[in-house]
């Protein structure tokens, strides 16, 4: 842990960017960086340093920046990190899912969902230099029900966005894929073929949000080649973090979070042993800040490379908690994958990205953000 006494800590919305007065070469590696932390906690949480290879304020371009679903978990942290970089970000989103509260003062807000006809307006008054994009349908199983509209939102919707770029002169394209949902399963055996999957490991999605993300990256390479359209793919694995939705069925670390902290009772399909690689939505906003200053064509693993199982979750988050609730199992979800984990290897062989955050603390963070809302903090 690095020395931030001599730091000037300035506090932005929800994400506090730490400027050394005297720059630390722990705190610093190659003598620039950023450190992040999520600040919609006490202070007194704010420990864990968060670096960033490669990463100059001063002397990058300061850029203008659309991220689609800014109102959202993930969105609305990018959304705050580009702010305190000193972008200008405009935000987009219908506020489906995304929560009003999240959204960064300093940004321009339209509510409008992606495949409105009127979002060429925004292209055309933003003159955007990249586009974030992370407004998406995200139920899985909302997909399998419905994959008309899943198909809908999360392809028709994406291609209003490249059209304009196209139109617009749009720099760069960040989009937020899916590592769990897209490496499949071998012969529906729960399982991808080995651990951790790297971005080389086949994809065989089987379900219908599984293959839209597939379908956006193979669009996102046509619109590469053909209109020369960067793109950087970030192939998230299970994230995890303060502001992460706790209803429905998606998102288990807030679920179980929120549940114990109001004294519910929490349940885990099946027999708790299957695993996922859970990664800390601050280093997910790392990976997004390291993505505009890549120049090629992309696609990266956004995991920590650790399986955690959801036994051994909803324990820690249980003592967190200081809940009495049973470990109370359900029949398991069919379909439901066993096994995921992603290998990072690449971004940080090519970016310097490696997950900072480690699930205990992570965790601990989460829990102090639902405890503080639901005391109305």
């Amino acid at each position: 842990m690095c020395d931030m006494s001599n730091s000037l800590l300035t506090a932005q919305h929800s994400l506090l960017v730490v400027y050394p007065a005297i720059p630390n070469p722990e705190c610093f590696r190659d003598g620039t960086g950023l450190l992040a932390h999520i600040s919609d906690l006490p202070k007194y949480f704010i420990n864990l340093t968060i670096s960033v290879n490669r990463y100059s304020f001063n002397e990058r371009k300061k850029l203008k920046i659309l991220v689609t679903g800014g109102a959202g978990f993930i969105g609305s942290h990018i959304t705050d990190a580009y702010i305190n970089a000193g972008h200008s970000v405009v935000i987009i989103d219908d506020l489906s899912m995304g929560v009003q509260a999240n959204i960064n003062p300093k940004a321009k807000f339209y509510q409008i969902d992606i495949r409105d006809a009127a979002v060429k307006d925004i292209f055309e008054r933003g003159k955007f230099d990249v586009v974030n994009h992370h407004a998406a349908q995200v139920d899985v199983r909302k997909s399998v029900d419905d994959p008309m509209f899943d198909a809908s939102v999360n392809i028709i919707g994406v291609l209003n966005l490249l059209e304009n770029c196209k139109a617009s002169g749009v720099m760069k394209f960040i989009f937020a894929s899916t590592g769990g949902a897209i490496y499949g399963e071998p012969r529906l055996r729960g399982e991808q073929d080995y651990f951790p999957a790297d971005e080389n490991h086949p994809v065989r999605p089987l379900s219908p949000y599984g293959i839209t993300k597939l379908a956006t990256e193979k669009y996102l390479f046509y619109y590469e080649q053909i209109f020369n359209l960067p793109y950087i793919v970030l192939r998230y694995a299970n994230v995890y973090g303060p502001r992460q939705n706790p209803h429905g069925e998606a998102g288990v670390v807030a679920i179980f979070a929120k549940k114990m902290l109001e004294g519910g009772q929490p349940h885990i399909n099946g027999d708790g042993k299957q695993t996922r690689d859970y990664v800390f939505v601050g280093d997910v906003v790392r990976a997004n800040l390291l993505a505009l200053d890549y120049n090629k064509s992309e696609i990266f693993n956004i995991g920590t490379g650790i399986e955690t199982d959801v036994n051994i979750l909803f324990n820690r988050i249980k003592i967190l908690t200081k809940s009495a609730c049973d470990e109370l199992h359900l029949p398991p979800k069919k379909g439901e994958q066993l096994r995921s984990v992603l290998d990072a290897s690449k971004i940080k062989k090519v970016l310097g990205w490696t997950p900072q955050v480690a699930l205990d603390g992570g965790l601990k963070l989460t829990v102090e953000f639902f405890k503080n809302k639901i005391n109305g903090k």
